[in-house]
């Protein structure tokens, strides 16, 4: 993962488009697919320099959950503008597969 800043026009601010790119960027290491295709990522909250992320895992019982939660506030706060940022884990809705975008479903190999 890069270290540096994502380049963010001073004017402009910290905007969701910019958070859902540095979010492509989290993957769940047991799926080869960022968290954004998978579905995972429900809502995104900016307040001024601080980012708050509403996501779920692929399952309640993922022993990955601390880990992946703390790679997104990582990220986000290596965006340009982003002094804090915090991660919500919620179990509803549910996630199931069809929360995937068809391009995570191609690269995992499933038929639509």
């Amino acid at each position: 993962m890069d270290e540096t800043k994502v380049n963010v026009p001073a004017t402009a601010g910290v905007t969701e488009e910019v958070v859902y790119e540095a979010l492509k960027e989290c993957y769940d290491p047991e799926i080869p697919v960022d968290i954004v295709n998978l579905g995972l990522v429900y809502g995104v909250t900016i307040v001024d320099d601080w980012v708050g992320v509403k996501m779920t895992l692929t399952s309640p019982g993922c022993p990955m959950s601390n880990m992946i939660s703390q790679m997104v506030k990582d990220r986000l706060k290596k965006v340009s503008g982003v002094s804090d940022a915090d991660v919500r884990i919620v179990w509803e809705p549910t996630w199931d597969p069809s929360k995937m975008t068809d391009e995570a479903k191609q690269k995992l190999g499933w038929n639509r």
